[in-house]
């Protein structure tokens, strides 16, 4: 890794323990921050993805036969490693992502989150076992998927990673990551961090690339599961190739989660929540605040809004977005919605940061009476913009919500309890939440939504990603001879 005063490296694949370069095409990986060259990363190619499988074929005998509290002994260490390796692994996320370095911090603490996970599995995992007749026992055994492959988007690269690796490996798997080719960096930087805690060559490799090699891991005859976070178009697409090859596959899309604001909402708790969801990550968070239903009278409550909005400055509360590409989509986005009749009341266009003219910074926008059919309230922005849409009933506020192909996220805002409660029972999003501005999950309970917002069943984090990473293997056992016999025996 480097930056534009330092010489330019090459971020290689992780293969079997040990760097490899590939083959030779690689591409530039931009610093948004300033729009430097911060790397190169390989793309890798079809050779290159059977290295890494085959690497973790020759692995998978040893590791997966291992217990599985002999195996979370590996997670204890690299656990360690994380806080001891926070500031590189904060300056790497910011670097090659854009977040300000509270944010990238707070990414990195919630991989330690992950990892401390997956340390509890031995004590959440029970084999289940019965008397089932006389003499006749039945056990269910959770066993490893085998050779499994995690596709990481490029918002959270050190979180998204730390989603899957710990769980997949712990349960006894062995794993190819493909982390997304704008932000590499970090993905390597956790294998090397596993080979330091002692995770055996080849349990855990790391193959960079773009769009081919993901349609590689999609057909590769010995992968058996896939996971994917990334837009919702994509997801589609990853989700219907892995399975058609007969994988199993969880593949988490995009999102368009409303905030529904009430007249009796705490003024100041909902307009600091409202704005750090819009504008937290640059917006560049599944479960950002990107459109907010005002029911009735709340005026002071967006006044609010828009003062804590303002307080947001690019460079010191708010990071970059990936690219240039994204910058001019999200200002694009804006100016559409201007010229269909929303008024601007807050405008993060056109902004720069002084010293580093070359990144790439869109400011927090808050854009009120935006109508529902409007681009800008239907597709995901990715940015920090917040569209507010108008209406007068509590049941219109759900419909418009509901309306909406996504269901990852809705928060009501709200002092009546039993108001709170109908809504949450009532709008079609997989994690919901009541004064809050970012209803996340926290261990052990599972991330995901519903809809378009993830294809496929079960999840890829908390309790239920163990069935996602692992298959029930079912044994009946009968030692007694002289027990009396049935149709079972």
């Amino acid at each position: 890794m480097s930056n534009s005063s330092q010489s330019i490296e090459i971020t290689t694949n992780f293969i079997n323990g040990h760097h490899s370069n590939g083959q030779t095409k690689t591409m530039d990986v931009l610093c948004p921050v300033d729009g430097s060259v911060l790397s190169k990363v390989v793309l890798s190619t079809k050779d290159d993805l059977n290295k890494a499988v085959k690497s973790a074929q020759d692995a998978f005998p040893a590791w997966s036969a291992l217990t599985l509290k002999e195996r979370v002994g590996v997670f204890y260490k690299f656990r360690n490693l994380l806080e001891k390796n926070i500031d590189e692994l904060t300056e790497i996320v910011h670097l090659e992502n854009g977040k300000i370095r509270s944010e990238a911090r707070a990414e990195v603490l919630k991989g330690i989150e992950l990892t401390e996970f997956a340390c509890s599995l031995p004590q959440m995992i029970n084999d289940e076992i019965q008397e089932v007749s006389k003499g006749v026992e039945c056990r269910t055994t959770h066993m490893p998927v085998g050779i499994v492959a995690s596709i990481t988007p490029f918002n959270f690269p050190t979180m998204v990673p730390l989603w899957t690796i710990p769980n997949a490996l712990a349960l006894g798997n062995c794993m190819i990551v493909k982390p997304s080719e704008q932000t590499p960096i970090s993905a390597l930087k956790i294998a090397e961090l596993f080979k330091e805690a002692g995770l055996p060559d080849g349990v855990l490799n790391i193959v960079n690339g773009d769009k081919d090699i993901v349609e590689a891991i999609c057909d590769h005859p010995v992968i058996e599961a896939v996971s994917f976070v990334g837009s919702t178009r994509v997801a589609k697409i990853v989700y219907q190739r892995a399975t058609s090859n007969l994988k199993r596959c969880v593949a988490l899309g995009g999102a368009k989660n409303h905030l529904i604001v009430l007249p009796d909402a705490h003024v100041d708790m909902t307009a600091t929540n409202v704005a750090a969801s819009m504008s937290g990550c640059a917006g560049q968070r599944c479960m950002a605040a990107s459109a907010m239903v005002a029911v009735g009278q709340v005026d002071h409550i967006v006044e609010r809004i828009c003062q804590e909005a303002r307080k947001i400055k690019v460079g010191e509360n708010l990071g970059s977005v990936i690219s240039k590409e994204a910058k001019e989509r999200i200002e694009k986005y804006i100016t559409e919605a201007e010229a269909e009749g929303a008024k601007v009341l807050v405008d993060g266009r056109n902004v720069s940061l002084p010293g580093k003219e070359g990144g790439f910074y869109v400011g927090t926008t808050v854009l009120d009476y935006v109508r529902p059919e409007m681009s800008i309230a239907k597709e995901e922005v990715f940015g920090p913009v917040l569209s507010i849409m108008r209406t007068s009933d509590i049941d219109e506020a759900i419909k418009i919500e509901n309306s909406s192909n996504y269901g990852n996220a809705s928060s009501v805002f709200t002092q009546n309890g039993s108001m709170a409660n109908y809504v949450m029972d009532n709008v079609s999003a997989g994690m919901v939440g009541v004064n809050i501005g970012v209803p996340v999950p926290r261990e052990p309970f599972s991330f995901g939504g519903w809809n378009e917002s993830r294809f496929g069943v079960n999840d890829i984090t908390g309790k239920s990603s163990i069935s996602f990473w692992t298959k029930l293997k079912k044994r009946t056992t009968k030692w007694n001879p002289e027990a009396w016999t049935n149709w079972m025996s």
